[in-house]
């Protein structure tokens, strides 16, 4: 894949890694296993034969049928319908310098990644995939530069089947003071790059993106007809810890030299034994507790560390501090409120699991702090960064959520710092 002038032949027959896309919310895969396009995190790679797309050739059409005859021709277009009798369409030609990748909720070929919605906290007996999904088929799409620094920049819309993205007459459209057409998919796609990523991550604004990969300031609801302000100078590139919002679920990009600093599964595991072999001890049960191996199951074990999360006190699972049996489905259990026995605090009192998706982590820090709620357990780093990152939730709202299990965190900190008592022998 490396040009043939190129002296490093020793890598030659490594492909070119982009990056990867993870999606939040799947602790390491998803919950029936990956398979083909459909999983939690997608490598990009230099594909063997550019297949990006560029503007070449505007028309102005008063006929549709006009249009039907652009489209057939086999090349990808952009339609912009501004009235029954204008549309407008972009043809994109061959470029020899880009890989695209399009990412989306149709299973249809065009779409490399496909992207369903993410329930929000896996909780168990809330069916959400009743719900209608506020994913676009053809969400977006990724163009990758296939030489260094092999930089990578998002848009909004893929294109379907037939080669086309079709902005309708109701989308938000309009003509640049330069002449070229540019528009926003329904629900948008938003992207916040922050700064500093992952050594001292500070969050950025989350801006919106457009058909043609301007930035723009949010709209005033997700799906508003007036698009925001355009961010001068700010850029569609991508960069590592990039979030990617697609109104259903939210991607967090890893550029191939962030993963090379990341933390492995590996490394993750081999905190987790230096962990187990402290043997902590529940207070109550003397019993030594232990995380189970890293996931990709989430029943529980006997030797589960369960945490009370208002004070970070570690225990085994017990009943103590039960109310009587007509509090019970209140006062216990995962979201319950029960006393802790060593310092008395009311909270919720939850079985803990390890992250174990490394492209989450800001560092490989010891497990140390919890996410409140939902009990997911990793380095104070990453656990406070996250803690802070408002994600898009609904039309208009943000909130922290757990990046391992899309759980929205509780006000205040949403993390909390864990307490392990060591054995007493």
């Amino acid at each position: 894949m490396l040009q043939p002038n190129q002296h490093d032949h020793d890598r030659s027959k490594d492909p070119v890694k982009y990056g990867e896309l993870v999606i939040l919310g799947y602790n390491g895969s998803l919950p029936g296993g990956d398979r083909g396009r459909k999983r939690s995190r997608f490598a990009l790679y230099r594909r063997a034969k550019a297949n990006g797309v560029k503007p070449s050739a505007v028309h102005i059409l008063s006929n549709p049928q006009d249009s039907k005859a652009i489209n057939s021709r086999g090349q990808h277009s952009i339609s912009f319908t501004l009235s029954r009798n204008q549309t407008v369409v972009v043809e994109y030609c061959h470029d020899n310098d880009t890989d695209m990748f399009q990412i989306g909720r149709s299973t249809e070929s065009p779409i490399d990644f496909v992207v369903t919605d993410t329930p929000g906290g896996s909780k168990e007996g809330e069916d959400s995939s009743s719900a209608p999904s506020t994913i676009s088929r053809f969400a977006c799409r990724i163009v990758c530069d296939r030489n260094p620094p092999y930089t990578a920049r998002i848009y909004a819309a893929g294109f379907d089947s037939s080669k086309n993205i079709f902005l309708g007459e109701k989308a938000t459209k309009w003509k640049n003071p330069d002449g070229h057409m540019d528009g926003l998919t329904t629900n948008g796609v938003l992207v916040m790059h922050p700064v500093g990523f992952p050594e001292e991550p500070k969050q950025g604004l989350w801006r919106e993106i457009s058909v043609c990969g301007d930035v723009y300031a949010l709209r005033e609801t997700r799906s508003g007809p007036i698009r925001g302000q355009l961010a001068q100078g700010e850029s569609s590139a991508l960069q590592d810890g990039s979030l990617v919002d697609l109104c259903g679920a939210t991607l967090l990009w890893r550029t191939a030299d962030g993963l090379l600093k990341a933390p492995t599964l590996r490394h993750l595991d081999a905190l987790r034994l230096e962990l187990n072999a402290a043997r902590p001890q529940c207070p109550v049960g003397l019993s030594t507790l232990a995380f189970p191996s890293l996931p990709r199951s989430h029943s529980l074990e006997e030797r589960q560390p369960w945490a009370y999360l208002s004070c970070g006190h570690v225990h085994g699972r017990h009943d103590w501090g039960q109310r009587p049996e007509g509090h019970r489905e209140r006062n216990e259990g995962p979201g319950g409120r029960r006393e802790c026995p060593l310092c008395r605090s009311l909270g919720p009192y939850v079985p803990l699991w390890l992250g174990a998706e490394p492209g989450f982590y800001t560092d490989a820090g010891a497990p140390t702090h919890a996410f409140v709620p939902c009990g997911h357990v990793c380095s104070e780093n990453t656990a406070r960064y996250w803690a802070e990152t408002p994600l898009p939730h609904g039309t208009h709202a943000f909130r922290p959520t757990c990046p391992f299990c899309s759980a929205p965190l509780a006000a205040g900190p949403g993390v909390t710092r864990l307490i392990f008592q060591g054995p007493i022998d």
